[in-house]
């Protein structure tokens, strides 16, 4: 079944590691199977500041650069293991222990929206603690 996708003026995407940029609004079908994320999903080296944005952006390399798979999954387990050792909640642990399962069947892209879970549980969780609390409650 083909993946139909429209793309804004100036919007980018990256197919199978190349970066594509749209001049015009830009309608694409894609008829076969290609790794492909849009702008947005798209995380840079500087955005990865936080250990689950870190994980995000190593899932999305070995998605997008499957060359270098054993090294990218190197680092996937290195960071999986430490969010299991400082996530407590067990919704939290669990949605590592699936991502885990979909990076160890090549399923980069699906693993990704377990990232962005991760990514929004992380955030939440830094808001809670207090030093995030006073370093924010001082004007």
């Amino acid at each position: 079944m083909p993946l139909h996708i429209t793309l804004r003026d100036k919007e980018k995407m990256i197919l199978n590691g190349a970066v594509l940029r749209a001049v015009g609004r830009t309608q694409l079908c894609l008829e076969n199977n290609a790794a492909i994320l849009r702008g947005r999903d798209v995380m840079t080296p500087e955005e990865a500041d936080t250990p689950a944005k870190r994980l995000y952006f190593a899932c999305m390399m070995a998605y997008i650069d499957p060359d270098d798979l054993d090294r990218h999954r190197e680092t996937i387990l290195m960071l999986v293991r430490d969010l299991l050792a400082a996530f407590q909640s067990i919704e939290a642990r669990a949605i590592c222990a699936t991502f885990a399962e979909k990076v160890a069947t090549s399923q980069f892209y699906r693993a990704l929206a377990d990232c962005r879970w991760l990514i929004a549980y992380e955030a939440e969780a830094m808001a809670r603690t207090p030093a995030a609390t006073a370093a924010t409650s001082h004007p």
